[in-house]
């Protein structure tokens, strides 16, 4: 029972907290809606007895079980209006939670963990049916009301009648052990589960469905994705299979009794121990308490999943980790000495090779720095720890002699610009995908046609029909699709908003461009960067594996399987005829 007493606790003191007036009235009317229930059991019998005894009296309860039916009906269809609208709110809290609780502070290791992952993605599936759980929390309060009246009127005909609510039991427990079989089978295949979705997203995407086409690789993705979806699907049947085995034995003991109590009654108006009316009350009850023992195993079911949604919300904020409230130092206001990494280590899990090792190195306040290297040499990731996305496996970076583990995230983030060589596509409206790169001043039309002049993509401003207000991308509205250089001149501009950080970081940001046109934003860059070295001491990081642009640079620096192979000016490094001079020379023949 520990889901479902997570799950009631969590929505009920969820629902308390967003609008108490809203669940003081769902709960109400829903209380009184039950109770009518078991109520018209005993105008039923009142109006059988007085009818049998032709007292006119039994104009009254007629009456009466009509009105109480009409409360039975409607009380539930009012109390929907207050408790959708409210399970509502609390779902677009709990989503709130959820991202909160999967952008938190301390970086993004935890996205590299399967578990992790598989654990994000249930949540997410399941947060879409927390409204239904508010309601089914209300209506199993009805339901043990009405368990509680039925079982006073049945003591009131013969005591050995209440043992059928006692047999109401076994179908509950037996509802919760398949429900743990079905939750246990899911888990188990939550990796696989990902992974279809994975490949029905490229089997339906525009971006991957060109390249299946041209590659006649789409049978081939459907084969693989069908061939999980079954494996997928048998294990799931297997699990529902034997659910309904457990299920059904518990509905048999509940059958059994209350054909038992059906013949008790029976038998006691045989006897004349009991009148029509009683016999007429107990199936009624007997009916309702089996409609009740249904709804109640229904109900359980959606709980223990909310329940398991719970939990799984319950470790995520186990594993959170706040900032630091009074620990944390300050960003300087300038850059004085630089950055200084101290035998930088890295690897993204415990199992796997580390990715960056023994990296010391020096960017130098105001500075530009170019860092090259062949494909999975670390560049990227090198970004990320200056970032404060990924915390050092050894070693230390130090901002001006200041540890950056000793710096709050947040603040130092707020200090830095950067474009990713994965930048992501905000398919927003124009003014709102290249503003989030400075939300103080997203609205601000100015700022964000400077950005885009900056990045050299102020004609893009002009595509959507409405301007700026006009909705870039078509996955969420009638919008305007830009090319794949036209998506990365926004992911520029939205870079270019912020006009004074500590650091700019380019992380491969030209790859779909040409040279001439890579060369250009350098420069664009470049001069954006030479402001900000002027003011606070900038240092521009520049990630590339090609060599257009790196002559440029004050420093350059060359990494190899994921150590630093040499540091210094372009014009140095070629005369020293090391690695930097291999792959520039190589890079030089492919221009030839």
């Amino acid at each position: 029972m520990s889901d479902i007493r997570r799950a009631v606790r969590l929505l009920l003191t969820l629902a308390w907290r967003t609008d108490r007036g809203r669940l003081v009235r769902a709960a109400l009317l829903m209380l009184v809606g039950y109770v009518a229930t078991p109520l018209i059991a005993v105008c039923l019998k009142v109006l059988t007895d007085r009818a049998v005894a032709h007292d006119p009296r039994a104009l009254w309860a007629a009456l009466a079980a009509a009105v109480l039916l009409v409360f039975e009906l409607m009380m539930a269809h009012f109390a929907h209006l207050s408790y959708f609208e409210l399970g509502e709110m609390e779902e677009e809290t709990l989503n709130s939670t959820l991202i909160d609780l999967a952008g938190r502070p301390d970086g993004l290791r935890r996205f590299d963990d399967p578990e992790f992952a598989d654990t994000l993605r249930l949540v997410r599936e399941d947060l879409m049916n927390i409204r239904m759980a508010l309601a089914a929390v209300l209506q199993l309060g009805g339901v043990l009301l009405q368990t509680a009246v039925a079982t006073v009127i049945l003591a009131r005909v013969s005591p050995l009648l209440v043992l059928l609510l006692a047999a109401a039991l076994p179908p509950v427990i037996a509802g919760r052990w398949a429900q743990r079989i079905i939750d246990r089978a899911q888990e188990a295949e939550a990796e696989r589960t990902r992974l279809v979705n994975h490949l029905l997203r490229l089997a339906t995407s525009a971006g991957s469905v060109k390249e299946l086409r041209l590659y006649r690789a789409e049978r081939e993705l459907a084969g693989l994705q069908a061939a999980l979806w079954r494996r997928i699907t048998a294990a799931s049947w297997r699990a529902h299979r034997r659910a309904a085995a457990v299920r059904a034995a518990g509905q048999t003991v509940f059958g059994l009794a209350y054909g038992g109590a059906v013949l008790l009654v029976a038998t006691y108006a045989a006897r004349d121990h009991a009148r029509l009316g009683d016999v007429v009350l107990i199936i009624t009850l007997a009916v309702q308490v089996s409609a009740q023992v249904s709804e109640a195993l229904s109900l359980l079911s959606t709980l223990q999943t909310a329940g398991r949604t719970a939990g799984r919300l319950d470790r995520l904020r186990a594993e959170d980790v706040a900032e630091p409230a009074g620990a944390a130092r300050a960003v300087p206001d300038r850059l004085r000495r630089g950055i200084r990494l101290e035998g930088v280590g890295f690897r993204y899990s415990a199992g796997r090779p580390p990715v960056l090792r023994d990296v010391t190195l020096d960017l130098p306040a105001g500075g530009t720095v170019v860092v090259v290297g062949e494909n999975g040499a670390g560049k990227s990731t090198l970004v990320k720890l200056l970032c404060g996305l990924y915390d050092p496996t050894s070693g230390s970076i130090l901002v001006d002699g200041i540890p950056l583990s000793d710096v709050a995230p947040a603040a130092w983030r707020r200090n830095l610009t950067v474009m990713y060589q994965d930048f992501s596509r905000f398919q927003l409206t124009l003014r709102e995908s290249v503003g989030l790169g400075d939300l103080a001043r997203s609205g601000d039309d100015t700022a964000v046609l400077g950005a885009l002049e900056r990045a050299g993509a102020g004609r893009i401003a002009t595509k959507p029909p409405a301007g700026l207000s006009g909705l870039v991308g078509t996955a969420y509205g009638d919008g305007t699709e830009l090319s794949g250089g036209q998506w990365q001149s926004v992911a520029l501009a939205r870079s270019l908003m912020r006009t004074e950080p500590l650091l700019l970081v380019m992380d491969e940001p030209t790859a779909a461009l040409d040279a001439a046109a890579e060369s250009a934003i350098f420069e664009r860059y470049r001069e954006s960067a030479r402001r900000a070295a002027e003011r606070r001491g900038a240092i521009t990081l520049f990630v590339s594996h090609r060599f257009s642009t790196v002559h440029k640079a004050d420093l350059i620096v060359v990494l190899d399987q994921g150590r630093v192979a040499e540091t210094g000016r372009h014009a140095d490094l070629l005369a020293a005829g090391g690695k930097y001079a291999e792959l520039f020379r190589m890079h030089a023949r492919v221009y030839e």
